[in-house]
């Protein structure tokens, strides 16, 4: 049997693959390149344990055919952009909510696949008032139409597995960064410097702090989730601290060579947001997954540092896509 990972080519998506691959599995990616890249799966082409199929979840044949012969799914593909301006409510819609009930109807009709596992979003907790913030606070009263599309595939997929009777992971991410991420804060502030090395504009009044969770941690933390025996479990995964905007600026001057550079925040929104629904402080309870034995091994810090220097390089064209 083989693994389905949807957005495969993707950030987070195309580090699964690179894990599952050098675990010996065999490993079907399902991605229709509108954010993916496949310069994140070259290193696979050639090997015959990995195969890569151009497609849509919003096409059922296709997703039909894509889970023919997988016991496992890994839903990685999403739109993942928070700010409204980058993402119509449609697109929330169609892109996350849609395209999950369609492969869940898929999973539900071939019958094969045994475990789901699901990548959510901390944006799914809105605007608590506990930090840090565990996985069974409640009501879940989301402020984006991205989290909000998150928890309704939340929803839809516990249901399908009770009623199927298959496993389903699901993990709640705070800021995933690292190597080959292509939007978000640190991508924003190295492209703002290439155009003005003088000037940084930082959304919001820099106050915003959240936790960032370096990609090989999420990765362990997803695999290290999958052990459970639960038929349905949702685990938050992050950082045990958090980094506000300001200190995301600074280590970007650095890592970019404009150290001199001049902050100038907008001042934001709703009290200093960066945009509308933008959640101002985020930062989860990870001891439900440290109870299964995983931690992460980066801070916030230490994540965005080394997130600031892959995006430079990638940027700049003086790394290869790694």
């Amino acid at each position: 049997m083989s693994t389905l990972v949807t957005g495969g080519a993707g950030f987070i998506g195309s580090h699964i693959v690179d894990r599952l691959m050098r675990d010996g599995k065999t490993v079907r990616v399902f991605d229709n390149l509108t954010s993916g890249s496949m310069n994140t799966l070259n290193k696979w082409i050639n090997d015959s344990n990995f195969e890569f199929v151009k497609g849509d979840l919003l096409n059922r044949d296709e997703v039909n055919k894509a889970i023919e012969g997988c016991n496992a799914v890994y839903h990685f593909a999403a739109n993942p952009e928070v700010q409204a301006k980058k993402a119509s409510p449609e697109q929330h819609f169609k892109q996350n909510i849609e395209a999950t009930y369609n492969l869940l109807e898929e999973i539900r009709a071939r019958g094969e696949v045994e475990l789901l596992a699901f990548a959510s979003s901390s944006t799914v907790y809105g605007e608590t008032k506990v930090f840090p913030t565990s996985e069974n606070i409640g009501p879940l009263l989301p402020i984006s139409l991205y989290g909000a599309s998150k928890l309704a595939c939340e929803s839809l997929i516990s249901a399908y597995a009770s009623m199927y009777n298959f496993k389903a992971m699901i993990y709640r991410f705070a800021n995933v960064v690292g190597p080959r991420s292509n939007h978000g804060v640190i991508w924003d502030f190295v492209g703002k410097l290439m155009e003005d090395p003088g000037t940084l504009e930082v959304l919001g009044d820099g106050t915003q702090s959240k936790s960032y969770l370096y990609v090989d941690d999420c990765v362990d933390g997803v695999l290290r989730g999958n052990e459970s025996t639960c038929q349905v479990s949702v685990f938050n995964i992050g950082s045990m601290d958090r980094a506000n905007v300001m200190e995301i600026a600074e280590i970007v001057k650095q890592e970019t060579g404009n150290p001199d550079a001049v902050i100038r925040t907008t001042g934001g929104v709703d009290g200093g947001r960066g945009w509308k629904g933008d959640v101002k402080i985020m930062q989860l309870d990870v001891s439900k997954l440290m109870a299964q034995g995983w931690t992460a091994k980066h801070n916030s810090i230490d994540a965005i540092t080394l997130t600031a220097r892959s995006v430079v390089g990638a940027r700049t064209g003086n790394v290869q896509h790694i």
